[in-house]
Order: structure tokens, then sequence, then C-alpha cells
């Protein structure tokens, strides 16, 4: 998944910027180093952004689970 995250995020950033350059009636590549900045910035946002919904989907795992489990204590405990 990181290899083609980063992939994705290259090509987000690489279309941001020609598409930036589109806009302003500029020559598509003016400037590669834009390019290999967008590209970068890209690449790392995206990776973060599948670091971060693994980490969201693993708190929600866990905060259904102590919902569960409360729920059974609540409702299903023998106790009383």
């Amino acid at each position: 998944m990181a290899l083609s995250a980063t992939v994705i995020g290259a090509l987000l950033g690489l279309g941001t910027q020609m598409y930036s350059n589109a806009l302003r009636k500029l020559p598509y590549m003016r400037h590669p180093w834009e390019h290999l900045l967008g590209m970068g910035i890209g690449s790392v946002f995206v990776n973060q952004l599948v670091k971060w919904d693994a980490q969201l989907q693993q708190d929600l795992d866990k905060m259904l689970q102590k919902a569960k489990e409360a729920n059974e204590r609540r409702y299903f405990d023998e106790d009383e």
C-alpha cells in the first residue's frame, strides 16, 4: 500500500502544479523544481493520510469494543 500511496500522492502533486500553470496560461513544465516539490509534498500528504486512516480505524475499534463491553455489563451482568 505504501508504494501505491506514494505514487498517488506524487501524481496528485504533479497534477496540482500542472493545473496551476494551466490556469495561469503558463507552460505546463515551467520551473520543473516546483513539480518535484509538489510531487514530494503530495507523496508525504497521502502517506500521512493513509497512516491517519489506519490509526483512526484502530481507535474506532477500541471505542466500539469498550461500548460493547459496557453494554454487556449493564444489561447482562448477573450480579443484579
